[in-house]
């Protein structure tokens, strides 16, 4: 399967109840979808128990795609401290089945994922979803039921965007003057 794309990224969206992810395949510098889904937790009781499920189905997943990486939403801070506690450890268990597989990860606020996606930091589930399904044109059959797993698109693709940025020099030279000022040694008298 990895050798039909030039990369493959995993995306994350963490959670304790459901957990999203999607697969996107980039060929020629071009994102594709590959698959998206959920992981449905809030079935199991006992909290360690999902944890592990999280753990073997991420895991299932690497092991069945072959990412180059994964792309994670970070978890957001909000008023319940139980709740922030059980995402974050959520969050680590997928992460650890990543690195137990050397996938490299990048991890990104919800807001910058949003961002990313459709120009608005602040962007609902639904307008993410709707401009996900018109820029990988997904057909309307294949958008899933819970908006999880277009989050996790969303981190994939936001990963993407990201990571084909071109490389700027930081702190270079503003003008021909600058350059010679900072760089005496090479400059030829």
């Amino acid at each position: 399967m990895a050798s039909e794309w030039d990369k493959i990224i995993i995306g994350i969206d963490p959670g304790t109840n459901v957990m999203g992810y999607g697969l996107l395949g980039i060929k020629s510098k071009k994102p594709q979808l590959i698959a998206m889904g959920v992981i449905k937790l809030n079935r199991m009781d006992d909290h360690y128990m999902r944890l592990r499920h999280i753990f073997d189905r991420v895991s299932g997943l690497i092991d069945s795609y072959l990412p180059d990486e994964m792309a994670i939403e970070a978890p957001f801070f909000g008023v319940n401290v139980q709740s922030m506690l059980k995402l974050g450890r959520a969050q680590g268990v997928a992460m650890v089945a990543a690195l137990k597989h050397d996938v490299p990860i990048a991890e990104y606020e919800p807001r910058k994922i949003k961002m990313a996606i459709t120009g608005n930091g602040g962007a609902s589930k639904e307008q993410v979803a709707a401009m996900l399904q018109r820029t990988l044109k997904i057909d309307k059959e294949e958008m899933p039921d819970f908006l999880d797993a277009t989050d996790a698109l969303a981190a994939a693709l936001c990963h993407f965007y990201e990571s084909s940025k071109p490389v700027t020099a930081s702190g270079g030279a503003k003008s021909w003057k600058a350059f010679v000022n900072q760089n005496p040694d090479r400059v030829k008298k």
